[in-house]
């Protein structure tokens, strides 16, 4: 054999090595191919620059046809909920991102059931994956999930409102929830800090469980451990965003311009955009992890509990066990057998009675 014929395998002749250390490779190449998903839902009242936030954490334009309603609209408006999709590309990855905006959330006169709409959507995106990983054709799901959610929190009042209060102790068991304090451009450093250290005492005071960035191992290189230590300082994220670009001594930042300076975005001495963007893309996939080990199982075993018709169990989900009063351990496939077996039973002796019921007659 020529010298030529090997030179692609030349890395496999290294003395003790295998080559199984090209396996993150491997699932890094199918994972671009792939492309990925994610869902971002962003709650809070009108006015506090959400839909702001969202473009310019992905440099993109989610809502190019959007109409702001006028105030009467505005008093008769109920929640809905607006799901915007776009592709983005950055140096060959792609990911599919679907924000999910909810107008109208917290303007009525009454607020009590204003949550309800988010909730059903929340359970109406775990049914359909339910549904879609129990089909025939699970190779191609699409998830819609809601991955996290960022929930905005006035600047204007003393901490949380009862509405916000509220809402997390309902969808804390649902989704991530990450607070976002809006429009840090309106206080001042020390008022920010108080109204951070006030909002944490209320998330914890009401038993509010929000989204807590994964421990780092002892393995972890030491500016890991930092910006991670950082980020857990920062929340709640105190936030501005911008999509206008100014100049500022000679150099292009996206900002806001006031009649005494300016406010850098990206600057991290003006507001903690950086770090919730950092947050997000650098937590992504434990965000999807925690989804769908966390979240999606608790509905599903809710689900299953209720004694509905059970979808089949997926092979990819990892706790499939159900407790059955009886048999001790049974799979979801042995508790359906055993449904069928008990309504063909019902049927055949529906069947005897009427038979029965025909012969008196006659």
């Amino acid at each position: 054999m020529s010298s030529d014929s090997v030179k692609g395998f030349s890395g496999l002749e290294t003395p003790g090595y295998v080559g199984f250390a090209n396996l993150p490779n491997q699932v890094h190449r199918k994972s671009v191919k792939k492309g990925f998903e994610f869902t971002l839902m962003v709650v809070g009242e009108s006015g506090l620059g959400k839909s702001t936030l969202v473009n310019s954490l992905f440099l993109t334009d989610l809502y190019p046809e959007r109409v702001i309603p006028d105030a009467i609209e505005k008093s008769k408006q109920t929640v809905r909920l607006d799901a915007s999709t776009v592709e983005i590309e950055e140096r060959g990855v792609k990911l599919r991102l679907t924000v999910v905006d909810t107008p109208g959330y917290g303007e009525a006169i009454d607020n009590t059931d204003c949550f309800k709409a988010i909730i059903r959507y929340i359970d109406e995106q775990f049914e359909r994956f339910l549904k879609d990983e129990s089909g025939l054709n699970r190779r191609n799901i699409v998830d819609n999930r809601i991955h996290c959610c960022f929930y905005f929190i006035s600047p204007f009042g003393h901490g949380l409102k009862p509405l916000d209060v509220e809402f997390m102790k309902q969808l804390h068991n649902k989704v991530n929830i990450v607070p976002v304090i809006a429009k840090a451009d309106v206080l001042t450093k020390k008022e920010m800090q108080r109204l951070k250290q006030r909002v944490l005492g209320e998330i914890s005071e009401h038993g509010i469980k929000i989204y807590p960035l994964p421990e780092c191992d002892s393995d972890e290189d030491e500016e890991y451990k930092e910006q991670v230590r950082q980020l857990k300082q920062a929340i709640p994220f105190a936030v501005c965003g911008s999509n206008t670009t100014l100049e500022v001594r000679g150099r292009k930042v996206r900002g806001r311009l006031y009649p005494w300076g300016v406010v850098e975005v990206e600057n991290p001495e003006h507001c903690d955009f950086v770090k919730l963007r950092t947050m997000l893309i650098t937590h992504m996939q434990d965000l999807q992890e925690v989804t769908q080990e966390v979240h999606y199982e608790n509905y599903r075993s809710e689900r299953l509990a209720k004694g509905a018709p059970p979808p089949a169990a997926s092979a990819v989900t990892k706790r499939n066990v159900i407790t059955d009063e009886k048999n001790g351990m049974l799979g979801d496939k042995d508790r359906m057998l055993a449904e069928k077996e008990a309504e063909l039973k019902r049927m055949q002796e529906m069947l005897v009675a009427m038979q029965a019921q025909m012969q008196q007659q006659h």
